[in-house]
This record gives C-alpha cells, sequence and structure tokens, in this order.
C-alpha cells in the first residue's frame, strides 16, 4: 500500500505539475502581470464615476493623464519593483507549481487508499472522479467564501483569511467523504452539515470594497483560476489512478 500510495503520488505530482504549470503560465500569469500594472499605478482604475459629474472625473482623468505624460517624457518610469524577467517568473512559477501538485499528489494517493478499502478499484477512470471531488472540496468549496484574489485587491487580515480556508478544506473533504462513502442518511446527512458549516460561519473579510484592479479583471481571473484548479485536478487523478491500477497488477 505504501509503495502504490508513494509511486501514484509522485508520478502525479510531477507529471501532473508539469501540466498544472503550463495552464498557470499560459493563462494565469498573463492576468496577473496586468493586475500588477494597476497595483504599481502604471495604469489606472476608476471607480464611483457615477457618483461624480462626467466633468469632474473627465478633469480628473485628464490631469492624472497629463502627469502621467510628463513623467514620461521626462524619462521618468512610474515609480514600480524593478520587473522580473519571463523566464525567471516562469520557472518560479513552475517550481511553485510541482510543489503544489505534489502535495495536494500525496492527498488524492490517500483517498485513494481509504477508496480501495471501502471496495472501490482505483483506475484511470476513477482516479479522475475522485480527483473532481478534490477540487470540489478544496478549490471549490474555499473559493466560494475566499475567491482567488489579484495583486491589489484589499482583503481582510491573512491569518484570518488562512485559518478559515485550512478549516474550510479539511471540513469540506470530510463532508464530501461522508456523503461518498456512507451508509446511511445519517452519514449523509453529517457530510451536508459539514459542506454548509464554513459558510454559515462566513469568511473574513473587509467593512467595505476597494481595491485598484478593474472587476472585470478580477472576475475574469476567479474563473480562469477554478477551469485551471478543475482541469489540474482531473489531471492529477488521471496520473495517479494509472500509476496505482499499474501498480496493483504488478503485486
Amino acid at each position: 500500500m505504501l509503495k502504490k500510495l508513494l509511486t501514484s503520488a509522485l508520478f502525479a505530482g510531477f507529471a501532473g505539475g508539469l501540466i498544472f504549470a503550463l495552464l498557470q503560465i499560459s493563462l494565469l500569469s498573463p492576468i496577473i502581470i496586468e493586475a500588477e500594472l494597476y497595483e504599481s499605478g502604471a495604469k489606472y482604475h476608476f471607480e464611483g464615476v457615477a457618483d461624480r459629474p462626467m466633468a469632474d472625473h473627465a478633469d480628473s482623468h485628464g490631469s492624472m493623464a497629463a502627469a502621467h505624460d510628463a513623467a514620461h517624457e521626462a524619462g521618468e518610469a512610474p515609480a514600480t519593483e524593478p520587473e522580473e524577467s519571463w523566464a525567471a517568473r516562469s520557472t518560479r512559477t513552475a517550481l511553485s507549481s510541482i510543489l503544489t501538485a505534489l502535495g495536494f499528489a500525496f492527498l488524492l494517493a490517500a483517498a485513494f487508499g481509504i477508496a480501495e478499502r471501502a471496495g472501490i478499484q482505483i483506475t484511470a477512470r476513477s482516479g479522475v472522479l475522485l480527483g473532481l471531488a478534490g477540487f470540489a472540496g478544496i478549490p471549490l468549496a474555499t473559493s466560494l467564501g475566499l475567491p482567488p484574489e489579484l495583486p491589489g485587491s484589499v482583503s481582510a487580515a491573512l491569518e484570518a483569511r488562512q485559518f478559515w480556508w485550512v478549516a474550510t478544506a479539511a471540513i469540506s473533504v470530510l463532508g464530501i467523504a461522508a456523503l461518498a462513502f456512507g451508509k446511511n442518511w445519517a452519514h449523509w446527512g453529517a457530510g451536508l452539515a459539514l459542506l454548509a458549516l464554513p459558510h454559515i460561519i462566513g469568511a473574513p473579510h473587509t467593512e467595505a470594497f476597494g481595491g485598484v484592479v478593474p472587476p472585470e479583471l478580477q472576475g475574469e481571473f476567479v474563473a480562469t483560476s477554478l477551469a485551471v484548479s478543475a482541469i489540474s485536478w482531473a489531471v492529477f487523478g488521471l496520473f495517479a489512478g494509472y500509476m496505482w491500477a499499474r501498480q496493483s497488477e504488478d503485486m
């Protein structure tokens, strides 16, 4: 069992992590880079335009644009941090993606062991289903309260958000396990209660909305992040399930 767990998790973590990294670099990194332009002041997003006369908005826009043009003509760049090269940024993203994938793959392989003890045969197909269950229990459930955020977003205290995220992920995984492996209404009812509990308590949020990132960009980032997560978890399950089945045939 331990050999199957390690082999499946490592194979899914590295192979699936490469695909996860490719999706991150090609789909998410461009959105993050765009958000950093707003965060640094290189781009501006105007909030509350409907609350001000259009003339005031035009004057404000014209003043800031003129100041930006004047600084550009004088050879001054916006006050931003030194830009990281695309290669360095992509390498860092790839490494963090593979490490994240390894962690999730080990969780998934542990779920395979529990499922096999419950009489479920682990194959590439069932691995995909269990991978999607992992997506529902971790990225999707936590995003209901704390959706993925871009640089420049306003959010609650980091410690409070981290605690809620970890607690919600753990409770949601237990809830899905109770629904999947439960054998009576008591188990299924407990699973539903666990899934609902973190959202009844509520995630930590600020008292008011804010931030410099356009809401349209934030919405695109949330949707893309969830799509990337769903694909990645399915791939983790596919690779881990395939390797688990191969190990079972060799035993």
